[in-house]
């Protein structure tokens, strides 16, 4: 799945006898990307263009954090299948990364709605170096 948030009106639906209960994909999607970011190891979410605009929107005054950036899911009536972009820290162990990120989102996800996560696929596009930090810091600033 393509690194780009969820706009599609797929929704989980549960009828009872006592009423119904409607989860939408963007519900799931903010849970995961909570989830992602919960795990030591993972740098930052999403591809070279979301994290940028990531970068920008975190430095406007009250804006938030995109928790739904390099999160891509297909949600279901039952079931919900979750794709990752990420950003690893140098140093960690990618294959257990992603195996701690995996039990993570669905951890919350089926424990939040109920859902049963299908599938978490992880995709490392680029590991984070510890010089990555000061070349940020000494780059003139463009106006």
């Amino acid at each position: 799945m393509p690194d780009t948030k969820n706009t599609s009106a797929t929704k989980s639906t549960e009828l009872t006898d006592r009423g119904q209960t409607v989860i939408a994909d963007v519900v799931v999607a903010k849970i995961a990307g909570v989830a992602t970011r919960e795990v030591p190891g993972v740098h930052d979410l999403g591809n070279g263009p979301a994290r940028l605009a990531g970068a920008i929107r975190d430095h406007i005054p009250g804006s938030s954090t995109d928790v739904q950036q390099g999160i891509s899911v297909e949600v279901g009536e039952t079931e919900a299948a979750v794709d990752v972009t990420i950003v690893a820290e140098y140093g960690v162990a990618i294959h257990q990364l992603a195996a701690a990120i995996r039990k993570n989102i669905i951890s919350a996800v089926e424990g939040m709605t109920g859902l049963k996560v299908t599938e978490v696929n992880v995709s490392v596009i680029d590991i984070h170096l510890p010089n990555d930090d000061k070349a940020e810091e000494t780059e003139p600033r463009v106006n």
